[in-house]
């Protein structure tokens, strides 16, 4: 499937285009909202991971705590199966130079425990997640708005930013520092949810407790702690992600593996992605309850700059001869089934303006030539002390990392000649918590799953100086600066070009090893129907019901 177009729904003059494409469906039953009927008493349970902080929606980066929060808060606007904008608490988002915005908030609107929603909550709510003061971990995605840099430098006071005025109680005002062509596709990710008043004064004791507007609600005492996280139906929600089931039970498991046995005995419900041990029988084990599509998202090897051998030019000749000696295919095909396919850049395909031939791609094809000699040029700068072990960290939890892990530290052995190995975390908490403290002692084995459809989300999240989820500790302004350049872009088009200009300095840099795009690939039980996956990989819990 594929979008592009310029929402009229949302009102802006250069708002992106972005789009998905190729999404090939394997045997989801059903597409998209459309359910066909069921057991709407059914509670789905599902499989998931502890989140790494409490609940803020601001303070989450990653997948466990993400999921939580899509689907307990509400903002401006969602993303509908195809990753298309749709409304939600927004009435309208009106501009026309891509800078000055003008934002309707709808009438009414309230959270759980009847506090209302009005522009005031929105302005607090972004202020809060930009303030340096909160170090909110996704704080960098209100770096457009004016006044963010004041609000957000190390050490400031400043509580506000400058860009952002409530004009009464259903309208706010927003400007830019500069006109950006995707600012109001962003607006659908949980950064920019608003939270009730709580929050601001407790964000720690919220978070264990989060009160939202979403289509669900926390059941009482419903994160248990490493063990299961409840979700029940919001009977007041009233937006376009209506649940059609009792409940949403998130299990947490040791690894995937469990939860697959889980899954194939009828007690987990719904698996989101299916362990590497069962790529090869999943199919026939499951039969037509299976799914299998690109989406948005990516798998990497981030390898942290401040570590002294992997900085300077030394640390970027390594970096790439780490890349070089590293076999995709080989590995996508025998580890993978082929369900995976090697990366030529730093985005996903799926994405509009997505290319395969951005110069110094060259740098992820297998060369064990190139990879030695780039070694070796690194060696000449800084010698490299072979008594080192490079180790690569992943989580043991979640994803089925092991097999690939171990088959990227043997290539690496045999072609560069030095001491690699795994480093296992028990949890993606602790991994993430390592990444997040900058404590790590190697590589990070590290993945993107898209926040919104565009090339940006990719790039500037991840690799802008300072950015809330910059593993590497990367730091070009070079590359900020054409980032920055891309976001002012005149077009969609443009944008994308510039985009791909700021992916070249990428290619050289290597912050991060990209390996391969990821796919969609799980299942369901014979229990429950109306399953398919959104254009992110993420199942539609919402709509999933009973057989």
């Amino acid at each position: 499937m594929r979008f592009s177009r310029t929402s009229k729904a949302l009102g802006v003059v250069a708002i992106a285009a972005l789009a998905l494409t190729g999404c090939g469906a394997g045997g989801g039953t059903a597409s998209g909202s459309a359910s066909t009927g069921g057991d709407t008493s059914k509670v789905i349970l599902a499989d998931g991971s502890e989140p790494q902080r409490p609940l803020m929606p601001a303070d989450t980066n990653e997948v466990g705590g993400g999921k939580v929060i899509d689907m307990i808060f509400a903002g401006l606007v969602s993303y509908d199966p195809s990753g298309k904008p749709v409304n939600e608490l927004a009435e309208s988002i009106e501009g026309k130079d891509g800078q000055h915005f003008t934002i309707k908030i709808k009438k009414d609107q309230k959270f759980t425990n009847g506090e209302a929603i009005t522009a005031k909550t929105f302005v607090d709510s972004w202020n809060f997640g930009a303030a340096a003061k909160n170090a909110q971990l996704s704080g960098g995605f209100f770096e457009s708005i004016k006044g963010y840099d004041e609000a957000s430098a190390e050490g400031s006071t400043v509580e506000t930013m400058s860009g952002l005025k409530v004009v009464d109680d259903q309208t706010f005002t927003v400007e830019l520092k500069q006109p950006e062509s995707d600012w109001p596709l962003r607006l659908g990710y949980t950064a920019f949810v608003p939270v009730p008043s709580g929050a601001l004064a407790d964000p720690k004791g919220f978070g264990e407790k989060p009160v939202g507007n979403g289509p669900y609600k926390l059941a009482d005492g419903g994160w248990q702690h490493n063990v299961q996280i409840q979700l029940v139906p919001n009977p007041d929600y009233n937006g376009p992600r209506k649940a059609k089931n009792a409940g949403v039970t998130f299990k947490i498991f040791q690894n995937d593996d469990a939860a697959y046995q889980d899954l194939l005995s009828n007690n987990l419900d719904i698996l989101q992605t299916i362990p590497t041990s069962a790529l090869k029988n999943f199919k026939s084990d499951l039969g037509d309850r299976t799914i299998n599509k690109p989406y948005a998202g990516n798998q990497t090897i981030a390898i942290p700059e401040y570590l002294p051998e992997w900085s300077g030019e030394a640390g970027k000749l390594r970096r790439q001869a780490i890349s070089m000696a590293i076999n995709r295919d080989e590995i996508t095909k025998v580890i993978f089934s082929g369900a995976r396919q090697p990366a030529k850049d730093f985005t996903a395909p799926v994405l509009d303006g997505y290319s395969d031939s951005i110069p110094g791609s060259e740098n992820l094809k297998f060369d064990a030539a190139k990879a030695k000699e780039a070694w070796a040029k690194a060696d000449a700068i800084q010698k490299w002390d072979a008594s080192k072990t490079f180790d690569i960290a992943y989580n043991a939890d979640k994803g089925g990392h092991k097999a690939w892990v171990e088959a990227v530290v043997n290539q690496l052995k045999n072609t560069l000649g030095i001491k690699v190995e795994g480093k296992p975390y028990a949890t993606f908490k602790e991994a993430r918590n390592d990444a997040t403290a900058k404590t790590l002692t190697g590589s990070i084995r590290a993945g993107w799953q898209a926040d919104y459809p565009s090339l940006y989300n990719f790039l500037g999240p991840i690799y802008k100086t300072g950015a809330g989820s910059n593993d590497a500790d990367y730091a070009n302004p070079t590359f900020d600066k054409a980032v920055s350049d891309g976001l002012s872009a005149s077009s969609v088009a443009e944008g994308n070009k510039a985009m791909n200009k700021a992916q070249e300095i990428l290619l050289q840099d290597l912050p991060a090893i990209p390996l391969w795009y990821q796919v969609a690939q799980g299942g369901w039980s014979d229990k429950v129907t109306n399953v398919d996956y959104g254009w992110d990989g993420v199942p539609l819990y919402y709509n999933v019901t009973g057989k």
